[in-house]
């Protein structure tokens, strides 16, 4: 496929990012709801493309900080999904499919147990295999758990987009210039989810309008809820980067070097990855953004159809029983 190079209209990082999340092809896909219930007692939602082929192997989606199956672009991955007649199924992390979830605890970028949990039940029931696709945040948990697991991970194929690979990193990237608005959205996001959660369980969230970035909110709450010391605890623990060495499966990483999200130089050097690891690194394209032609009011976004480039050897193989993993990913 034809390298991604941003229009003259579009080289500007926020042109990217902004119609990456607020454009939307017209028409919507078709989605069936299944609860799925966790060993602590809690559940999370999953939506399935549908109608979908009563066999063969199935990718699943992660949505990024706050998403779910209707973010632009999870939509447009689905609808990608739905013309190569593949089945797909987006997983809500905790608390991401519109309802509060049932314990105090949520998610975060280094959350790698329920993708675990979920990751068993595709496996049993497409034993044809499962890939997987993770945006932003998304592709922070899915790379880290790819590399807990190593040569245990039973992917058939994995992508990540627009990947925070070190989170302290990436918090500070979002308390400057600009990025402080896409910071200040996503808190207003988080601090509302929250509130709303509090509010059904008899708590006061009204402590949560003094946390004004992503290392106050992580502080007061992402660490004390999930078991770290403070931020700096979490930010180190649950960053996926240290965890790229180890990953086997073929994953295909696309990263923008103006991502406003990320700080310059926090990509990983080729050194840091894994035998199963290709890096794709543009000079534009913004967080998930990657628009490659069209215009503002109809962009055409690359993306979409370099994930299904990449997707389609591994969706269209015969599931393989034994003998050593490919390392390497097929060249599309």
């Amino acid at each position: 496929m034809t390298p991604f190079r941003a229009p003259i209209w579009a080289r500007n990082p926020h042109t990217q990012t902004l119609l990456g999340a607020l454009r939307e092809r017209v028409g919507s896909e078709v989605l069936t709801r299944e609860r799925v219930t966790l060993p602590d007692g809690d559940f999370l939602d999953l939506d399935w493309l549908t109608p979908a082929p009563r066999t063969g192997p199935a990718v699943l989606i992660l949505h990024g900080l706050e998403g779910s199956s209707r973010s632009p672009y999870i939509t447009r991955l689905l609808r990608q999904c739905r013309t190569a007649g593949w089945q797909a199924v987006v997983m809500h992390f905790r608390g991401c499919s519109g309802e509060p979830n049932r314990l105090p605890r949520g998610y975060h970028a280094g959350e790698t147990g329920d993708l675990q949990a979920i990751v068993d039940l595709l496996t049993r029931r497409h034993p044809e295999g499962v890939c997987a696709v993770g945006y932003s945040l998304g592709g922070s948990v899915l790379l880290k758990w790819l590399g807990e697991r190593g040569h245990e991970a039973p992917l058939k194929a994995a992508a990540a987009v627009s990947v925070p690979f070190e989170l302290a990193s990436a918090a500070r990237r979002l308390n400057i210039g600009p990025s402080r608005l896409y910071q200040w959205v996503l808190l207003r996001w988080l601090k509302r989810s929250l509130a709303r959660k509090a509010r059904q369980r008899g708590g006061d969230g009204r402590f949560l309008k003094g946390l004004r970035d992503f290392r106050a909110f992580d502080g007061a709450v992402t660490a004390p809820l999930h078991g770290f010391r403070d931020a700096d605890d979490y930010y180190k623990r649950a960053s996926c980067r240290p965890y790229l060495c180890h990953i086997t499966v073929p994953t295909l990483l696309v990263q923008a070097a103006d991502d406003p999200f990320l700080l310059p130089g926090s990509t990983p050097g080729t050194g840091e990855l894994g035998t199963g690891v290709r890096l794709e690194v543009y000079p534009h394209g913004g967080h998930v953004g990657f628009i490659a032609g069209g215009t503002p009011w109809a962009p055409h976004f690359w993306l979409d159809g370099r994930l299904r480039a990449f997707l389609q050897p591994y969706m269209e193989q015969a599931p393989v029983d034994a003998g050593p993993r490919a390392l390497t990913s097929p060249q599309v």
